[in-house]
């Protein structure tokens, strides 16, 4: 019998990204991790919210700066059946690496050359760093402005001390790399 999403993100995914270091600090791979509220509807004058957007993983390089968007799918699906949704959810905040994969096969989408192909594992957080800072010509500044934390410190002001947004994240990245 195969495994469902969430036992072929246990079973496979998790351990696939913590072989190559996603779960070494600073870099982390959050899981299940809703960014929408959904979709605004509106019938007959009440206002009700759509399907919530949820990534399966985000691959952040550091705590605070996301990187790649994975999407699992069930052990017996292919994992091109997840790739449109990992583009979906990458190109939401402007990340540039879309990932899908059934546990087995892995599918890479790499928006800085417009390539997509199979891959035997998950790239490492220094090897996607380091295509990354080529395809963009990430500058020694720009990159200290990028790699510097957002502050996550308690503050006397309740909403400062949230790390930022889904969105907000992804126009950080986007407002310093374009």
């Amino acid at each position: 019998m195969s495994l469902n999403e969430a036992d072929t993100c246990r079973t496979y995914v998790t351990p696939k990204l913590r072989e190559v270091g996603w779960e070494s600090s600073p870099h982390s791979p959050t899981e299940q991790h809703t960014f929408t509220d959904g979709r605004v509807i509106t019938l007959g004058g009440t206002p009700h919210r759509g399907e919530r957007k949820r990534a399966d993983y985000l691959p952040r390089y550091r705590c605070d700066l996301m990187i790649a968007v994975v999407a699992a799918k069930p052990e017996a699906e292919p994992a091109a059946k997840g790739l449109q949704q990992a583009k979906d959810y990458s190109e939401i905040p402007g990340l540039k690496f879309a990932y899908a994969t059934n546990g087995h096969e892995i599918i890479e989408f790499d928006y800085t050359t417009g390539t997509e192909k199979t891959i035997p594992v998950f790239p490492s957080p220094s090897e996607l760093w380091a295509r990354l800072a080529a395809a963009e010509n990430i500058t020694k500044h720009v990159e200290d402005k990028l790699l510097t934390p957002f502050n996550t410190q308690e503050s006397h002001l309740p909403r400062l001390s949230t790390a930022p947004t889904f969105v907000a994240e992804g126009a950080r990245v986007r407002g310093v790399y374009g």
